[in-house]
């Protein structure tokens, strides 16, 4: 019974983390419900003991599914690409595969970690400052290998999982104000993208815990 239930998402409307799993349900056309998960209310609300049962790391997103809890977006969205393969978001050729996998943990790891709430927090005043450099630094090479990998999207013309960092990312970019001119490439395939239903059905502004005064 248990892995017949409707999936249930542990998400953020802003979280970035949160966005790659939204797009990834929507491209893959998975019904799920979401179980909103404020990081700044109450002290932030991932720190709860209820919330720590779901995910011992408190962090966002997570997913039950198929009677398990995961965490990690990337792990999340692999388990979805194994287990739902159609549309596919991982290239059959390896090489390309590969490509997704550097980009998406160029993102995931090289570039968000550093500027998420939790550094931002222990920054203090010059929160904008630390996220631009760090944004900034990680989107300089970034454009370079997109400059050699992209088609229509970050790896050759099919949307992959590498498409579902960049976005979110971009956003956040955006949010603290970071000069996107110096970056073609990533401000193309980012249009792009926007102009698809999963991405834009994924919105921060068009989520059940959107704040009204930020919803589209």
């Amino acid at each position: 019974m248990e892995a017949s239930k409707k999936p249930i998402l542990y998400s953020y409307f802003r979280s970035s983390c949160s966005w790659r799993v939204r797009i990834a349900l929507a491209l893959k056309g998975i019904a799920y419900d979401q179980a909103p998960v404020n990081l700044v209310k109450d002290g932030g609300q991932q720190l709860s003991p209820e919330f720590r049962s779901v995910n011992p790391m408190q962090q966002i997103p997570a997913l039950k599914i198929d009677g398990v809890a995961l965490s990690q977006s990337l792990a999340i969205i692999e388990y979805l690409e194994e287990t739902r393969p159609n549309p596919r978001i991982l290239p059959q050729d390896p090489k390309k595969r590969a490509q997704v996998r550097m980009i998406s943990d160029h993102i995931a790891s090289g570039i968000q970690p550093l500027q998420n709430l939790n550094v931002l927090q222990q920054i203090g005043e010059k929160k904008q400052e630390w996220a631009q450099h760090c944004i900034t630094r990680g989107f300089e090479a970034l454009e370079q290998i997109l400059q050699e990998t992209s088609g229509c999207y970050c790896v050759g013309d099919e949307v992959s999982m590498a498409d579902l960092c960049l976005v979110p990312q971009v956003y956040n970019a955006e949010r603290f104000k970071v000069d996107l001119v110096p970056y073609p490439t990533i401000r193309r395939i980012n249009q792009a993208l926007l102009e698809l239903e999963a991405f834009q059905t994924s919105h921060p502004s068009r989520q059940p815990d959107t704040p009204p005064e930020m919803r589209a």
